[in-house]
């Protein structure tokens, strides 16, 4: 079985609902996963814009989810810990967290939210970036999934 990611927010390729955005509540959509192959000791979470004006746009880090979670409800707090279920590291907008699309007009923007599954826990710090989680994960991705939504103004 395939490790697969959904949310119940948008559709793979689809549109993503302005709540989600910097011109709504600035959310986290909730997601779902499941499929992980047997020996996974923890999930990370990486959402990022390929399409920034300025290079790739580091929305949502999140890592040391325990193998055990399989979601991530809507609206997660905006905190180094996420309640019972791992950390959250820092975004390009230099916040702890999710920070929601907000692309310059008049282009959508793609966005990806790609899950990894993996051998171990990576035992970063709380506020960790995305350069920090890819080379703890280097190695040790035992499968991975993405869903990717798309959002302009």
């Amino acid at each position: 079985m395939a490790l697969t990611l959904t949310s119940s927010a948008f559709q793979n390729e689809g549109n993503i609902p302005k709540k989600f955005t910097c011109d709504g509540l600035d959310v986290s959509p909730a997601l779902q996963w499941s499929g992980a192959p047997p020996n996974t000791q923890s999930f990370a979470l990486i959402v990022d814009d390929p399409d920034a004006p300025a290079g790739t746009w580091v929305h949502w880090v999140a890592y040391d989810l325990p193998s055990a979670v399989q979601q991530l409800a809507e609206g997660v707090p905006k905190q180094e810990q996420i309640a019972g279920s791992g950390r959250q590291g820092r975004n390009d907008f230099r916040k702890i967290g999710y920070g929601g699309p907000c692309p310059p007009p008049p282009k959508p923007h793609r966005y990806f939210f790609r899950l990894y599954a993996l051998d171990q826990t990576l035992g970063l710090k709380p506020g960790a970036t995305k350069a920090l989680v890819e080379s703890a994960m280097s190695g040790h991705i035992l499968a991975q999934a993405q869903i990717m939504g798309r959002y302009g103004r």
